[in-house]
């Protein structure tokens, strides 16, 4: 639900979702469309993001989330990948966040704050910033975890599209800023 959209959309989503005892991938992969979408409205583009996320609740109801658990990383990556709508970023960040596995997720705010730290040009591919990342990094789902998440907290107070390199405690290293 996250794609294309600000996470204050996904959020109300998410609390249409909670409202309607949805929150289960059981309940999502048998909810009609015509009963979902309206809830997913918030999140932009909701027919799409209703039936990729039904491909993808139906996919772990069937599969069982025991089973998929002990699917090597490569494995469980390769099937979310074979999903409608699941790439990389998306793959990625279900195995680090819903598996815990040693996956480092690459996303638009990863590639903002990286770029403009002059570290990464910004067209590199995902494989090429998801294997610098992990190579500099102990490969902990832990690690990755907390890493990325200071990440996004830090690219939604600061680095935005439109920064807020005033208030950075960073900006003495940030190249965009002092250029």
């Amino acid at each position: 639900m996250t794609q294309n959209t600000a996470w204050r959309n996904v959020e109300l989503a998410i609390n249409n979702l909670k409202a309607a005892n949805l929150l289960a991938a059981d309940k999502l992969a048998s909810c009609a469309e015509e009963q979902l979408a309206p809830l997913l409205r918030p999140s932009g583009y909701f027919n799409i993001k209703t039936k990729r996320l039904k491909n993808l609740c139906r996919f772990l109801h069937e599969e069982g989330f025991a089973k998929l658990h002990t699917m090597s990383t490569g494995d469980l990556r390769r099937r979310l990948l074979n999903l409608n709508g699941i790439g990389p970023e998306t793959a990625d960040a279900i195995l680090l966040y819903a598996f815990e596995r040693d996956v480092f997720v690459i996303d638009a705010y990863t590639r903002r704050i990286f770029s403009r730290f002059g570290l990464v040009s910004g067209n590199e591919t995902y494989d090429q910033l998801q294997d610098r990342f992990e190579a500099a990094l102990d490969a902990d789902a832990a690690i990755y975890n907390e890493y990325h998440a200071l990440i996004v907290q830090h690219a939604k107070s600061f680095c935005r599209v439109q920064p807020r390199c005033g208030d950075c405690i960073l900006r003495m290293e940030c190249k965009f800023v002092n250029k």
